[in-house]
């Protein structure tokens, strides 16, 4: 699950996209304010999960991640949460990123209150899908949980990592794991060996499955195929805020040659 240095500046930056690793929203005069854990229960929680499988390249921070992310305050307010506040997944310790006005990029930027996890995605690999349960907790007794449906397992397409050649002008299927998920969106690209330019391929769903046509005037060549896609999760609890959403991300490469 890595990417060959052939495709690395392709690779890079359709990584960065995809985890929206880029912080959003900015303003000159922020007025940061301390809130406790109790302070955020009119807020919504977020819910993603990122699981983006590179080929021949050392895993990219964040690859593999659950992010639980509150919503902002607005207007003109950042908060920052209390030191103290703890947060789990399944029980296992979560990062968590208290927010407020960061101002070393020349401007102020509010700093979403997040809490993430790290995952071993061969682990999970191994694991029938698990319901997970992420609490936040301080040390006042209040409590904060969402808990997202099979969300702790491994998501693939089926074929990707088997398939070694595709032929122009020909279409090709596979299939989103768990099968019994169905697609919200999804795409394909191939990125030619030393080229720049990504070909973005037209694509159909259906339920979860993804279907793709190779173009007739592609040239042939070796190429890094990058199938991906994003499902809707579902929510079983939320408690302690306005409301829960969730949407789980995964995309994954191969190298193959086109004739």
């Amino acid at each position: 699950m890595h990417s060959s240095s052939r495709f690395r500046g392709g690779v890079v930056s359709g990584v960065l996209a995809a985890l929206g690793l880029l912080a959003a929203g900015c303003g000159s005069s922020l007025k940061e304010q301390d809130v406790d854990l109790a302070g955020l229960s009119g807020r919504t929680l977020l819910y993603t999960h990122a699981d983006v499988d590179l080929f021949e390249l050392e895993q990219a921070a964040g690859s593999h991640r659950v992010t639980v992310t509150f919503s902002q305050a607005g207007g003109d307010v950042c908060t920052r949460l209390n030191e103290g506040v703890t947060a789990t997944f399944n029980g296992e310790p979560m990062q968590v990123e208290r927010g407020g006005v960061d101002g070393t990029a020349g401007r102020d930027l509010c700093l979403p209150t997040r809490a993430f996890l790290d995952y071993d995605p061969d682990e999970w690999a191994a694991l029938p899908p698990t319901d997970a349960r992420v609490v936040f907790q301080d040390g006042s007794g209040t409590t904060i949980t969402v808990v997202m449906k099979e969300a702790q397992a491994k998501r693939s397409f089926d074929g990707v990592s088997d398939v070694q050649r595709l032929l122009r002008g020909q279409s090709y299927s596979y299939q989103w794991m768990p099968s019994t998920e169905k697609l919200e969106s999804a795409g394909a690209t191939l990125l030619a060996e030393g080229s720049a330019v990504t070909a973005t391929l037209t694509t159909t769903r259906d339920g979860g499955r993804i279907t793709f046509t190779v173009p007739p005037n592609l040239g042939a060549a070796t190429h890094l195929l990058t199938v991906k896609g994003q499902v809707q999760g579902e929510v079983l609890e939320c408690t302690g805020v306005t409301s829960c959403s969730g949407t789980y991300f995964h995309s994954e490469e191969q190298v193959v040659s086109v004739q």
